[in-house]
């Protein structure tokens, strides 16, 4: 989970991308740091996250997340038994729990490696 997490704090998104522009900026960052991935994974039923590193599953969000909603989302992916650990990508700045279902959860806050608050 550390060299995912590593890996995707050097993104640098320009503002306004959309959503699938946001995936394409992670899988390049997965890429550039040789870390295997796939894209759009289904966990189980209506349970589909944006990417898989091994155990370690990646939500991206465009905007900022409404923190109950995202939550919930990542609970359910948490529960699932093929993910040991959450990292979620977000523009804005939201605030979720260190730990969901036992695992670890991060966020990275791609306003904040902008360098600028927004």
């Amino acid at each position: 989970m550390d060299a995912v997490y590593e890996a995707l704090t050097a993104l640098r998104a320009p503002l306004q991308q959309g959503e699938y522009d946001l995936h394409r900026l992670v899988m390049d960052a997965l890429s550039a740091a040789d870390i295997p991935y796939a894209h759009e994974v289904k966990l189980g039923p209506r349970c589909r996250i944006d990417l898989m590193c091994g155990r370690v599953g990646i939500e991206v969000k465009r905007g900022k997340p409404e923190p109950g909603r995202i939550r919930q989302q990542l609970a359910r992916y948490a529960a699932c038994e093929g993910v040991d650990g959450l990292i979620l990508v977000a523009e804005r700045t939201v605030a979720v729990p260190h730990t969901l279902c036992g695992k670890p959860v991060r966020v990275i806050c791609l306003n904040r490696l902008w360098g600028i608050a927004l």
